[in-house]
């Protein structure tokens, strides 16, 4: 089993638990089924669960209907996940700008907790 757990910025912003909170049901639900899923099979979570993103980063993947939600994560040593920051996929591609802070969100956890 592998520990997940949501990037708290410094200031106690939680991204990933406060996007799950504007969820709809249906998609939190999802969410939460992949998230367990995530927690059994860790890095061995493949496609259409999962999908390296690269430099490190993951995404979980979501989809109820036509709507799509993905959720960021990195891996720390010791069987530890960490979720970073989500979002509903409105285009085909990742958006840069959520890779982004994905990254800078990883840079800030490594920083204040090491590997």
């Amino acid at each position: 089993m592998f520990e997940i757990e949501t990037y708290v910025k410094e200031n106690g912003e939680d991204p990933v638990t406060e996007f799950l909170q504007k969820l709809n049901p249906k998609m939190k639900a999802k969410l939460i089924f992949e998230l367990d899923l995530l927690a059994e099979f860790g890095n061995r979570l493949r496609e259409p669960y999962s999908a390296p993103i690269g430099d490190g980063i993951f995404e979980l993947r979501a989809k109820v209907g036509s709507d799509i939600s993905r959720v960021f994560y990195f891996f720390i040593i010791g069987n530890k996940i960490i979720l970073t920051n989500g979002f509903i996929k409105k285009q085909q591609k990742t958006p840069q700008k959520e890779i982004a802070l994905a990254k800078k969100y990883r840079e800030d956890y490594i920083r204040r907790y090491g590997k």
